[in-house]
């Protein structure tokens, strides 16, 4: 399995986030703003809508939200 994260849009990631049962709290420009409550965890991230987001940003997003880059793959 790659060790890279894979290139992927601001649109495509919110949706990968959604099915991880995230939802968009609201939008402010191109960054929205979404969350996720589980039993004693919250999480919040913020996406912008780029074409493809950068990897630094990708793995900060991935980080916040709790998940790995294998969660991701398997999301998208």
């Amino acid at each position: 399995m790659s060790r890279h994260l894979p290139g992927v849009s601001g649109r495509r990631l919110i949706g990968a986030l959604r099915r991880a049962g995230f939802v968009v709290l609201r939008q402010k420009g191109s960054h929205v703003s979404l969350e996720k409550t589980t039993a004693g965890r919250y999480w919040r991230t913020i996406v912008p809508l780029h074409r493809e987001i950068r990897p630094g940003t990708l793995s900060d997003i991935l980080n916040q939200a709790g998940l790995s880059k294998a969660d991701l793959r398997n999301l998208l």
